[in-house]
């Protein structure tokens, strides 16, 4: 059984068409995961649905030790790419040795259709959380990389190895 957890960011914004915003309502991970056709057994939690700048030391800590508290293995974190990478490096200071944890977002809300890569990405995870070794790892645009070896290219938008950095 696959663990997922639901965390908010980007990946589960609505729009407000009055006044242009955005907003938490309800994640969208189950419809997706029926619209994808997933076969895969999979354990749905929403932590919490909060902008991953808003999220705090508190909130990860909701996150680590729900990791710790499930008996699955396979765990897929859904966050905001805002601060992914800072609560996969806090994963990694906790007990989680024997388990394969996966985050990953998007950059475009799901509700926005088919310009979401929220829905490329949820696969994309689903897949490396089935195949990768124990570990911790963020899951975007169709690739896989450790922990300790992404950032988050605020020019580009894109995530990326960190230089001189190889992939474990």
């Amino acid at each position: 059984m696959i663990q997922v957890f639901v965390t908010g960011g980007t990946f589960d914004k609505e729009y407000n068409y009055l006044s242009g915003g955005l907003y938490f309502k309800d994640t969208h991970v189950n419809k997706m995961l029926e619209r994808g056709r997933c076969l895969l057994p999979v354990n749905l939690k929403t932590l919490m649905m909060v902008d991953s700048l808003d999220m705090t030391d508190a909130d990860r800590e909701i996150i680590a030790h729900n990791c710790t508290l499930t008996e699955s293995k396979q765990i897929l974190i859904t966050h905001g790419t805002d601060t992914i990478v800072k609560t996969a490096s806090y994963l990694a200071t906790k007990d989680l040795h024997d388990k394969t944890i996966v985050l990953t977002g998007a950059m475009i809300p799901y509700a926005f259709g088919t310009s979401s890569d929220g829905f490329f990405n949820l696969g994309s995870a689903l897949a490396f959380v089935q195949t990768l070794p124990a570990g911790i790892y963020v899951a975007m645009h169709g690739r896989y990389f450790h922990w300790k070896n992404v950032r988050k290219n605020r020019q580009t938008g894109v995530f990326e190895e960190l230089p001189g950095a190889g992939n474990d």
